[in-house]
């Protein structure tokens, strides 16, 4: 999943990126309030995380504007942890959570996998599909006789994807712009290859083909082996 991390305390925005990262987001980093309305606005993101003290722009006017425009973006915002009235406001401007500083990275990692589970219709705690379950602590899959699949970064950021939306045409390029930041070579070709292997490890039925239109995640297949 591709997250856009808005943040303008370097050290801060460092640290936070490094451990999304290793969570499995693809992460794209900015800390000026122009810029992230900007990439918000351009840029295909699954969830953001935004301060709201940014030189430039002030954080609620990115969410106000993002929101007049339409723009849906799950959206976590970082207060001060005695500022009250800077969640009330963020909540009227369109955010979805909030974290007050100082906070545990473990917690903000836990409510924005909340965020994007809700956002693709399966809330609750982790994330399944059929008989597949995703264990997103771990970042590998567990087969409905429970046996664990290992899985790469990517591979992981890609069946995370998959799996929030079960059933949909998912073309290369859309695959492409949700498991890769924004600086990456995004070679969509290089998403067949890796679809390729996610059917080795979770088997081959599980993703359909749709030349020249994309790939079909079918969870289906797990029930009927879970029967």
């Amino acid at each position: 999943m591709r997250l856009l991390l808005i943040e303008d305390e370097a050290a801060l925005a460092e640290q936070l990126r490094k451990a999304l990262s290793d969570a499995g987001f693809a992460t794209d980093v900015t800390g000026d309030g122009i810029e992230a309305q900007y990439l918000g606005e351009q840029e295909a993101y699954d969830v953001a995380v935004l301060d709201l003290g940014l030189p430039g722009r002030s954080g609620l006017e990115v969410l106000r504007n993002w929101r007049k425009a339409g723009n849906a973006l799950p959206v976590l915002i970082l207060t001060a942890r005695d500022a009250w009235h800077e969640k009330v406001d963020g909540f009227k401007a369109g955010a979805d959570d909030y974290l007050g500083k100082p906070f545990h990275t473990e917690e903000l990692i836990a409510r924005l996998n909340a965020l994007i589970h809700r956002a693709g219709n399966q809330p609750g705690g982790a994330l399944t599909a059929g008989g597949l379950t995703l264990d997103e602590e771990r970042q590998e899959a567990l087969l409905p006789s429970g046996a664990p699949v290992e899985l790469t970064g990517t591979e992981f950021r890609l069946l995370r994807y998959l799996m929030l939306h079960p059933d949909s045409l998912l073309s290369k390029s859309r695959l492409t712009e949700h498991v890769y930041e924004y600086d990456q070579d995004k070679d969509s070709n290089v998403i067949e290859v890796y679809i390729n292997r996610l059917r080795r490890r979770i088997g081959h039925d599980a993703i359909e083909t749709r030349r020249g239109q994309g790939y079909v995640f079918h969870p289906g297949v797990f029930r009927a082996q879970d029967g």
